[in-house]
């Protein structure tokens, strides 16, 4: 019978310490990595002598890196502590607690180090010694037994996850940006592996799996546990990249005490921007699982990652195109399938999948042309779209907005091919923030069941058309936006105001438009072609050249525009008109439609005058999902209506006459 949870609580328990000096929100700034020290502590303890012994002999010899490897090997690890201290000697020094600490954490071999700089742990050393609790803190977590003989390596990873998962939820003002819900994550990994089975079983199958925005490493711990829980003989490596040096620490622990690495680096999880400093580049995976930060921007990164899209385009991650600076969601996007595994079976190479979670906005934000359209263009012309999944609302924890699950793959089964599902999840919830607790977490006011993700998992694989579950073709997505002009229509009229003007910017040319003044008159005339080949003729006869500006400036002196006068033309073509760029508008006509029959239905009834300009169509792609799932609800009976106004009208008397009386 598992314990984990006993343990679990255990640690909880000791977090009451921190009350007062610490708000439970910043609970985690303590407990995470103390948590870690002690379960190191407790790993080491069987060939700590081993280890001091090695390290006194080579101590001396400058080896640099080489001695971390030699005393890791003697640690049997892929981590060591040369420090002479353990958590029990600790507590023999009351006075000096916080000095022989940082001692004892510098003693740690340089990936553990790293790991407690970026928990800025000494930090929190120098807090509690101030506030007294340290000794007690130490002293408390020494009552805590993580031997491995006690807690196996799987058990402390369930230990670790609870507690992360626990600390988030307090934090909840801040963990949308870096935890995503635990049910939200089954459900995607569950959608993740769904056709692998057969794949998944094969002896000595080895599979590689990224999240190059992996806060704490929720997404890695979950598909971990799902493959242990469904296929155990197969190995899944997962890896992950992240910015937050607090969340990097947590989930770079998280791997260490799992003992779990693909080549012995036991760097799995790396720090730093995904975009500008990509720590997996030229690698591919065979999966993909992240939640990028909704709406963040990329201002900070857009002078690299501009630099990338117009130096490289295609041949490296960001030419399909660049999102609006203040949503770099879609950048993630391209980043993953960048690191797409090709798919070559003779080769043992099965392409990859990719599940994400998104806000609305990369469903249709930016029209045709803009960098979210090209995209989406990008991803569904490519036939990598494989379905869209609504997620209930107040789902996260700082955010109650909508949000959908992606899933994108370069080896869809073969009915999926040319089709996108569209599954609508939205109303698949209970109340509460989690299965455990049913009181609100911050925005996170509902959570999935187990038998909700069932559900959601089986309608997905049916793949069919239901009020729920729609397929449609990859074109059923697609637009040309069709630019429509209609003519310009000017009318001439020469005034002595107007004529005063024109003569004050171009004086040498009086001469000519007294000329035209006598010629043509001071009434209005409502055909400006007309017009214009009689000041031509009048200048012929002149032998007068104007510039192309001066005429621009004599007809934006001297005319109006006017919806009666006839049109202009242009070039002086029959039926070649000049547009009235004020009167352009456009047409978002379906891939699917005729678009001379379309322009004919829908366009020339209302505005018989109007053409088509197609040397500026332009494809867009959106994904609009209401409108796929949009239910009518009829208004009710107006006699309804009038009765709930009237008993309304009458409580209102009636308290009203409980006053005045």
């Amino acid at each position: 019978m598992s314990n984990h949870h006993d343990h679990a609580n255990l640690i909880w328990q000791i977090a009451d310490l921190l009350r007062g000096p610490y708000r439970p929100p910043q609970y985690e700034r303590v407990m995470l990595p103390t948590t870690v020290l002690r379960r190191f502590d407790c790993v080491l303890a069987p060939t700590k002598v081993k280890v001091l012994a090695a390290y006194e002999k080579h101590k001396d010899r400058k080896l640099g890196e080489g001695l971390d490897t030699i005393l890791n090997k003697a640690a049997g690890q892929r981590f060591h502590n040369h420090s002479p201290l353990t958590f029990e000697k600790l507590k023999g020094d009351p006075d000096h607690i916080d000095k022989h600490l940082v001692s004892y954490i510098n003693g740690f071999s340089a990936n553990v180090r790293r790991i407690f700089e970026y928990f800025e742990f000494s930090n929190e050393i120098e807090r509690m010694r101030e506030a007294n609790i340290l000794y007690l803190v130490v002293s408390k977590f020494c009552e805590v037994d993580l031997h491995p003989d006690t807690v196996p390596n799987e058990e402390m990873g369930l230990i670790f996850e609870n507690l992360i998962r626990k600390f988030n939820e307090l934090a909840n003002e801040t963990a949308g940006d870096h935890f995503t819900p635990r049910e939200v994550i089954r459900l995607m990994v569950n959608i993740l592996f769904i056709n692998d089975d057969k794949l998944l079983t094969t002896p000595g199958t080895v599979r590689k799996l990224l999240d190059p925005a992996s806060g704490t490493g929720g997404m890695l711990a979950e598909a971990q546990n799902y493959m242990r829980e469904h296929h155990s003989a197969a190995k899944l490596y997962v890896y992950g990249q992240d910015y937050n040096k607090r969340a990097f620490a947590t989930a770079a622990s998280d791997m260490l005490i799992k003992q779990v690495d693909h080549n012995g680096g036991g760097d799995n999880v790396r720090y730093g921007d995904s975009f500008t400093d990509d720590q997996f580049q030229e690698e591919k995976f065979d999966y993909f699982l992240t939640n990028p930060p909704f709406g963040v921007d990329w201002k900070k990164q857009q002078k690299d990652i501009q630099n990338e899209h117009d130096k490289y385009g295609f041949a490296k991650r960001f030419g399909a195109g660049l999102p609006r600076v203040n949503d770099g969601a879609l950048l993630f996007m391209q980043h993953m399938v960048s690191k797409f595994e090709p798919v070559l079976p003779d080769k043992h190479k099965h392409g990859s999948r990719l599940a994400i979670v998104f806000s609305g906005s990369p469903l249709f934000t930016g029209g045709a042309g803009s960098g979210e359209s090209d995209i989406r263009k990008w991803i569904i012309e490519n036939d990598w779209l494989e379905a869209i999944i609504a997620l209930p609302e107040q789902m996260f924890y700082n955010t109650g907005i909508g949000t959908y699950i992606w899933i994108v793959t370069n080896r869809k089964e073969k009915r999926r091919k040319g089709k996108i599902q569209l599954l609508d999840a939205r109303n698949k919830w209970q109340p509460g923030g989690s299965e455990e607790s049913k009181r609100s977490l911050g925005d996170k006011r509902r959570h999935m069941s187990n038998r909700d993700i069932s559900e959601i998992v089986k309608l997905y694989g049916r793949y069919g058309n239901t009020d729920t579950s729609k397929i449609f073709d990859n074109t059923d997505f697609g637009y040309i936006r069709v630019t429509v002009d209609r003519p310009l229509r000017l009318c001439y009229q020469m005034t002595v105001d107007d004529k005063a003007r024109f003569l004050n910017s171009c004086p040498h040319l009086q001469d000519d438009v007294q000329a035209i003044d006598k010629e043509l008159g001071r009434k209005s005339q409502r055909d400006w072609s007309v017009v214009k080949e009689r000041i031509l003729d009048i200048l012929h006869e002149r032998r007068s050249k104007w510039k192309a500006t001066e005429h621009k400036l004599f007809r934006d002196m001297f005319t109006l525009k006017d919806p009666n006068a006839e049109p202009v033309l242009k070039g002086g073509h029959y039926e070649d008109y000049e547009p009235d760029a004020d009167l352009r508008d456009f047409e978002n006509i379906p891939l699917k439609e005729d678009i001379d029959e379309y322009f004919k239905r829908e366009v020339l009834p209302h505005v018989p005058d109007a053409w088509m300009d197609r040397s500026k169509d332009k494809i867009g792609y959106e994904i609009n999902f209401n409108r796929h799932f949009y239910r009518f609800t009829p208004p009710r009976p107006l006699e309804d209506i009038d009765s709930d106004l009237k008993q309304a009208e009458e409580e209102i008397l009636r308290l009203l006459r409980e006053v005045t009386e």
